[in-house]
């Protein structure tokens, strides 16, 4: 055994002999091109999908295969299995995606946008949730009976475009009062807010037709009353989108009438947020009372939170103090009770949704927003700031305040994801859905933000070491050379410990 071990010493050592500096210089290289390669994929994939992809296939083809998962699997009716089932339905709930209240017109601004830019500013899958929400307001079950609303309904299921204009026309070559129709002219044909209006009126003028017919016949049948649900949806969409015309055109009286009128009509149909489009609206009038009062009624412990309702709370308390508000005369003699009220109120805020206060302090650019939104989400922000970032500048100094206080809000929550303040713990599937609803072209904000993984750091770190010996390997040849085989040589051929070799001689 000690003949064997000498003579592959002594082949070793030939080898090693043998070996010219470009044999390194081609094997650092080569090491370093390797290892850059997995670092640049590995920081596409981090920043494309939020994980890892050395850490995701490890944990999800490796574990298995050593058995990492047989402890963690529970049984169907322990606690954690529970908790976990539980955490999931309240993740669920949570990432519930709603319709954007204030949702720009697709021909008058959408497709406006795509003209200039070239670029799609709506995704499919947030155009497949619009679809989804058309045929649910816009039909019901006698569309049959109809032959208009029949090619409306089909209209609606349509993907192309200018299939669904050329549908509209033939359901008004049916029937001159389809209202449905110039609803689908007015959203998607109409390249100003002008011919929008326009149609819209002519939709109004139908669907109160409709709407006072199926009113009489109601109580006939209950394909009656589904038919009566259509046209009243039908109705208060046009009139919303009405008051949004007016809005856009700077009549902004007209629009808050059109609104209150709107929300005592159909007090029923709070989940449209129309209140949203109403706070807008009397910001813009710098109505504070009548914003006040809309808030005492929304802002509710009992009704569902958004960026608008918390945002304009703060506002307001921030509107009371933020022009004689100083950091330096604050840390002095401390906060007063009304910028106290002011700081919580934005910190509330912040804890609701964090990614607004990049949008309002321009830390981040804008695009046009989404037409569904994920509440707390990224995609909230950016509906939320689109619209009132005019507002929070045009009061001296709330834009300083908020600056100055906002990231304080972080410190109450330390875990995010685990633990909230005044709301849930911040829900984990937000950066998915938001990055659905966005387009590509969008960096999402993801909160809380996440670490860097460790393969990243070692695949870096790999990277530069071999690139950096490549580089003196290719300078300095010969002592590098030296110096690998001193390193190779004392490795391979370091003599083993003399109680080893004494007991291999008895062997």
């Amino acid at each position: 055994m000690s003949l064997q071990i000498g003579n592959l010493k002594l082949k070793l050592t030939v080898f090693l002999n043998s070996l010219t500096p470009k044999f390194y210089v081609a094997l650092t290289g080569t090491s370093s091109l390797i290892s850059g390669l997995i670092f640049i994929f590995e920081w596409w994939y981090f920043h494309k999908h939020g994980t890892s992809f050395i850490e995701q296939v490890s944990v999800s083809h490796l574990r298995p295969l050593m058995g990492g998962t047989e402890s963690s699997i529970s049984e169907p009716g322990s606690p954690s299995n529970n908790r976990e089932s539980e955490t999931s339905r309240q993740n669920l709930s949570e990432c519930k995606v709603w319709r954007n209240p204030l949702n720009l017109f697709r021909g008058a601004e959408y497709r406006r946008y795509t003209w200039v830019t070239g670029k799609e500013p709506l995704t499919y899958y947030d155009m497949n949730l619009s679809a989804q929400d058309h045929q649910t307001f816009f039909t019901c079950d006698t569309d049959f009976l109809r032959p208009s609303d029949t090619v409306m309904q089909k209209a609606w299921r349509e993907r192309n475009p200018p299939a669904r204009i050329k549908a509209a026309y033939q359901a008004l070559e049916l029937n001159n009062d389809c209202a449905t129709a110039y609803v689908l002219l007015a959203e998607e044909e109409a390249t100003t807010i002008v011919d929008a209006e326009r149609l819209f009126k002519q939709a109004l003028k139908a669907g109160e037709t409709i709407y006072r017919r199926s009113q009489q016949c109601q109580h006939q049948s209950p394909q009656h009353e589904a038919q009566l649900r259509r046209d009243t949806n039908v109705l208060v969409y046009i009139k919303r989108r009405l008051a949004m015309c007016a809005r856009k055109l700077g009549r902004i009286r007209e629009a808050v009438k059109i609104m209150r009128d709107l929300m005592k009509e159909f007090p029923p149909l709070t989940m449209l947020n129309i209140h949203e489009n109403l706070l807008e609206s009397l910001l813009e009038l710098q109505a504070y009372a009548d914003v006040q009062a809309v808030l005492a009624k929304y802002d509710d412990i009992s009704l569902p939170k958004s960026a608008a309702i918390c945002y304009t709370a703060a506002l307001l308390k921030t509107r009371t103090v933020s022009d004689k508000f100083s950091p330096e005369t604050a840390s002095r003699r401390g906060l007063s009770t009304a910028e106290i009220n002011a700081v919580e109120a934005i910190h509330r805020a912040v804890e609701f949704n964090p990614h607004v206060p990049k949008y309002l302090l321009e830390m981040k650019s804008l695009i046009l927003p989404p037409e569904h939104i994920l509440k707390r989400g990224d995609s909230e922000a950016i509906a939320y700031a689109f619209f009132h970032l005019q507002h929070w500048k045009r009061i001296e100094g709330a834009l300083h305040l908020l600056q100055c206080t906002w990231e304080g809000t972080f410190r109450m929550i330390p875990y995010p994801l685990e633990k909230g303040h005044l709301f849930y713990p911040y829900p984990s599937c937000t950066e998915t859905a938001d990055r659905e609803l966005l387009p590509s072209f969008h960096h999402v904000s993801v909160y809380p933000k996440k670490e860097i993984p460790f393969f990243i750091h070692f695949t870096a770190g790999l990277c530069s070491s071999t690139a950096m010996i490549a580089f003196l390997t290719h300078q300095f040849p010969e002592i590098m050379g030296v110096f690998a085989k001193a390193v190779l040589g004392f490795s391979c051929l370091q003599p083993r410990h003399p109680q080893f070799l004494s007991k291999t001689h008895k062997i």
